[in-house]
């Protein structure tokens, strides 16, 4: 959400940087509905101000015995008591308007952030790690996967498209990502491990942007609770509508948890394989800052999620996002893509973003300095550490042997009791 007083202090600015994203100019609209809102406020008080001062000079004029005067401020005090609470009423459907307007409206992209439509507008960082070298032709783990246990079929006969039901050697390999990652953020990074909610409120999904703008990507159940797209939300929420301390941030925290996304816009990509699911499971990264330590966070949130990658001894590279590529809440995006030889490309497995304070001010989550009386909104920052399905796809293809079996990550082996590959079933 943004601060309509910026926007009224410059927006022009407003405008320019909306348009970097591809978003057409907003402020005159929006700066217009907030005029209509404060001159409501102000004929509100007003009229309050007014009402209180004939309250009181109609005893003042009874006291002189003038009645004609004390009848004609009586008078006004009733027309003013049945006209402030329609202004409040006005003035309320006045600022929901507004609210409404500036809740569709996505957060501004950092100076730094690259210009561009999409993908293939994002902007190279880094490149680590060497990619495998096969004496054989590589498969894709659509190929490598069922004789390990990822069963496509019977997923698919289950629940539909985009389901896979996950077994034997691939069912333990998955177990072991996600517990690997999480003791990794918690035991070398020190993000507090959580075990959140996956059914949440509308003021939940609405704080971290998912809604009133995409609620066609979500699930919805029949009681109006949501399914948590990524734990971002549930971990998010966590400093909702409260105030704290500014000893007590940094905050944060980490999740294994199930995602449930409907894929609404992704018909037609990734429908084969374990790539783009509408159940999968993923390690979530969100901490809550001062605005000053934001930009340090965001690079430190990052080195985590590569960190994981190369304890994996895994081949990725860092994409910077351009301002067409980037999330709804992002106001800068880096994107971690591994590199799988079946596809012979690199594919997006993280995505950290900082999202300044524009998921804090829809949530109206704050924090006091010592000695102040004010308070100002923190800075919010979410990240994959990592999507372990897609993680476990990157080990299918880059540790995959000329028999189909496939070697088990050094440092995934303790959580394997030291199994050293995984082989195919007969």
């Amino acid at each position: 959400m943004h601060d309509i007083r910026t926007i009224r202090d410059n927006p022009a600015a407003f405008d320019a940087a909306l348009s970097r994203r591809g978003f057409d100019a907003a402020a005159d609209h929006l700066l217009a509905l907030d005029e209509k809102r404060r001159s409501l406020i102000s004929e509100a008080q007003a009229g309050q101000a007014r009402r209180n001062e004939a309250s009181k000079a109609i005893g003042a004029a009874k006291a002189k015995g003038d009645e004609q005067a004390a009848q004609a401020l009586m008078t006004e005090v009733a027309e003013l008591k049945q006209r402030l609470p329609a202004l409040e009423a006005e003035e309320k459907a006045a600022s929901e308007e507004l609210n409404a307007a500036l809740a569709t409206i996505p957060n501004l992209p950092m100076g730094d952030v690259p210009e561009g439509e999409d993908e293939d507008d994002n902007a190279l960082i880094a490149t680590h790690g060497d990619k495998p070298d096969f004496s054989f032709a590589p498969k894709e783990h659509d190929e490598l996967g069922p004789p390990l246990g990822l069963d496509f079929e019977t997923g698919a006969a289950m629940s539909g498209a985009r389901f896979t039901l996950v077994r034997g050697a691939a069912a333990r390999l998955h177990r072991a990502l996600g517990q690997f990652m999480l003791d990794t953020l918690a035991g070398e990074h020190g993000f507090e491990q959580v075990v959140p909610p996956l059914l949440v409120r509308d003021e939940a999904v609405f704080g971290t942007g998912q809604l009133p703008k995409f609620s066609e990507d979500l699930f919805r159940t029949t009681d109006g609770r949501w399914l948590i797209p990524t734990a971002e939300v549930s971990l998010t929420n966590i400093v909702r509508d409260h105030i704290w301390g500014e000893e007590e941030l940094p905050m944060r925290f980490a999740a294994l948890t199930p995602c449930f996304r409907s894929e609404a816009g992704a018909a037609g990509r990734d429908t084969r394989g374990y790539i783009r699911q509408h159940q999968f499971e993923k390690v979530e990264m969100v901490s809550v800052v001062t605005p000053e330590a934001s930009e340090d966070e965001h690079e430190r949130m990052t080195v985590c999620a590569e960190d994981i990658l190369t304890r994996l001894d895994l081949p990725f590279r860092r994409m910077k996002l351009c301002t067409g590529d980037m999330g709804f809440t992002a106001a800068r995006t880096y994107d971690l893509e591994v590199w799988l030889p079946g596809q012979d490309r690199y594919r997006e497995i993280s995505s950290v973003s900082t999202c300044t304070d524009f998921q804090a001010r829809r949530m109206n989550a704050r924090f006091r300095r010592e000695g102040e009386k004010t308070t100002r909104f923190v800075h919010t920052l979410n990240g994959s550490g990592l999507a372990v399905g897609r993680t476990l796809v990157a080990v299918l293809e880059n540790y995959q042997q000329a028999d189909g079996s496939v070697s088990v990550p050094v440092a995934l082996r303790p959580y394997l009791k030291g199994l050293d590959r995984l082989e195919p079933a007969a």
